[in-house]
């Protein structure tokens, strides 16, 4: 049960001991620090990480799963964007600065090093945690000003950390069967061979764990909610070579591998590109390495030895197969019924007048997820977020602060789950009592965008960047917007968040044109600091479509859904409605009733809730 703390209550750790250890290195001779950068991501780039990698969260107490932590000799600084903001201000204690991204005058955590260091200083950071793009811009910058970056054999912080500090995963890897992938490995491995040889590149280095668990066709477990197992590999023209910890390697692993993969120990990668540096230089080739590639990996090859491009598996993961696409969508029509009978069960609970936390929310959703087909797990931690809980845009209810889910007030519920067949990631904001006008203003306006998104029709070649204003046009017309993108590529029983593409105004999003069989999410919001939040969210897929002409002949691409959970419609303000968009709505709940109750037992309360939320909207 709720103790009812809400996340104001939310405490801080004390870091001054940690901090003061930390800087306490700076001083060894060897060392010789005036700062020490401790970014969010491991070895491998990776956006969410295993405990033992979560260095920043350790040493900051802020467990956003992104952001950047900067400790010099005199200050401590955190940067993260506005998705973050509200926790940070909340878990960050006296010794730490909360340097807001995107906000006016406030610096990139590159430009403080720079500005707001003495001349002459000495920045430390770990080499596998930064890329390699990173650390050559970086250090031309620092230059300028006579300061240093200085790559640290050891990291700093798991110094500090000791033995408290957890031990790496060593999960087994297990083989994810040809019907759900679509390809075999060997065929994408041959592919990705004629892509290096059209280039001239004496092979490719694979250190994105996604990356590795899709070319080969396997799967882990070794970060949570991520199905992804510790590993690298090195493609070339003669050989490939999977560096893993044996141990991962059950005999069916290693036979559907095959006898061309060969093995080496997790860190030999390393040691292998010094000897190979040799031959990219006798033989006058390069080797290809990812724009997320770690420092550490490009200094092992050598700088002048290698090219840094976006990864071609990157491109070629994003573009789904036939197989992999009907296997998102039969995921969702399940993952839909998971959720359909969650929000029943938890209708039916607070009606009766029984007392629960955002935690026993999450809980039961996660075991109606349990109940379905291909289940293997989250895709994220649960945001269950009761009335000011959601304005946190990335809430995570903790055991001892977490609120009680009031009927009085707004309910949003961001959840996925990953299935052999796919990855889900869908939101929905609802209330199970009387909301007020301007809960439902906002709500129709979040939904407008929603609509705008999922209706688009645009000519090949278009970006998210050039999408996302759709997202916002009907919140700006009340002076209102969100500070997070508008949507984000989801992996097939991989990563719940993928690139290359997306949907937002940051100008990454705009390298990357959409393309057909690309997975994207529609999640526009809006967030009301110490009231509510609301967010709409579906997966979309990218799909070619026939339009009356052709200008240019280039072609155009719009998005057929696959989530089908209803729009709660006690929250819609018909009045800020157009015809198209009240047909919109009325349409798609129809769509939800007709894919989703198949999947739920006749006269169940899940049926019985569906069939209610999905009447015609008057």
């Amino acid at each position: 049960m709720s103790n009812n703390k809400n996340a104001s209550e939310i405490q801080a750790v004390d870091t001054t001991e940690r901090i003061t250890k930390l800087r306490t290195l700076f001083k060894k001779e060897k060392y010789n620090l005036t700062a020490y950068v401790i970014p969010s991501e491991d070895a491998h780039q990776s956006e969410y990480t295993a405990a033992c990698d979560a260095r920043r969260a350790f040493i900051s107490g802020f467990t956003g799963s992104a952001g950047l932590a900067v400790v010099s000799t005199d200050d401590a600084a955190l940067f993260t964007d506005g998705r973050y903001f509200l926790q940070a201000n909340k878990q960050l204690d006296h010794n730490w600065t909360l340097m807001k991204q995107g906000i006016p005058d406030v610096p990139t955590w590159q430009e403080y090093l720079v500005q707001n260091l003495p001349k002459d200083s000495r920045i430390g950071i770990d080499p596998t945690l930064i890329t390699a793009c990173d650390a050559k811009t970086l250090k031309e910058s620092l230059g300028k000003v006579g300061s240093s970056l200085v790559s640290t054999e050891e990291n700093l912080v798991d110094l500090v950390w000791g033995n408290a500090r957890p031990p790496r995963p060593c999960n087994p890897a297990n083989v994810l069967p040809s019907k759900y992938t679509g390809r075999s490995h060997d065929d994408k491995i041959a592919n990705l061979r004629e892509e290096l040889s059209k280039e001239n590149y004496y092979g490719f280095v694979v250190s994105a764990l996604d990356e590795i668990a899709w070319l080969f066709n396997l799967r882990g477990s070794d970060v949570k909610y991520n199905p992804v197992f510790f590993a690298y590999a090195l493609i070339t023209k003669d050989d490939i070579i999977l560096y893993i910890d044996e141990n991962k390697l059950s005999n069916e692993v290693k036979a559907h591998l095959g006898s061309s993969v060969k093995f080496r120990s997790y860190n030999a990668v390393f040691e292998d590109l010094r000897h190979l540096s040799v031959k990219f230089k006798s033989d006058n080739q390069k080797l290809l390495i990812s724009t997320r590639t770690s420092y550490a990996l490009t200094l092992a090859a050598g700088e002048d030895n290698t090219e840094s491009a976006r990864s071609p598996i990157l491109d070629a993961k994003a573009i789904k197969n036939e197989v992999e696409l009907e296997g998102m969508r039969q995921c969702h029509l399940r993952d839909a019924a998971a959720v359909i009978n969650y929000f029943a069960w938890l209708e039916q609970q607070l009606s009766a007048g029984n007392v629960l936390n955002e935690i026993d929310g999450a809980n039961r959703l996660e075991k109606f997820r349990g109940e379905q087909e291909d289940f293997v797990g989250l895709s994220f931690d649960t945001i269950s977020a009761s009335g000011p809980n959601g304005a946190i845009i990335h809430y995570s209810p903790e055991p001892k602060t977490c609120a009680a889910i009031d009927p009085n007030l707004l309910y949003l519920c961001d959840s996925g789950g990953q299935y052999k067949n796919g990855t889900t990631d869908v939101t929905r904001t609802i209330h199970f009592g009387k909301p007020t006008e301007q809960e439902k203003r906002a709500f129709t306006r979040v939904l407008q965008g929603h609509i705008a998104i999922d209706r688009a029709i645009f000519p090949k070649g278009t970006t998210g960047y050039l999408l996302d204003v759709l997202a916002r046009t009907s919140l700006w017309k009340d002076g209102l917007d969100f500070r997070h993108g508008t949507g984000h590529g989801v992996g097939c029983y991989l990563n719940v968040h993928e690139g290359p593409h997306g949907i937002g105004t940051r100008i990454v999003f705009n390298d990357v044109p959409l393309q057909a069989g690309m997975t994207v999410t529609n999640e526009p919001g809006y967030y009301e600091d110490g009231k509510f939040g609301v967010r709409i969210e579906s997966v979309v897929l990218v799909k070619e479509v026939d339009t009356p002409h052709n200008f240019g002949n280039r072609g155009y691409l719009g998005f057929e859904r696959i989530t089908f959970v209803p729009i709660q419609t006690k929250l819609v303000d018909v009045s800020l409605l157009d015809p198209i968009e009240h047909k919109w709505i009325n349409g798609y709940n129809a769509e939800c009733f007709q894919k989703v109750s198949p999947f739920l037992k006749p006269d169940s309360l899940g049926f019985r809730w569906l069939e209610r939320e999905t009447a015609a909207l008057k």
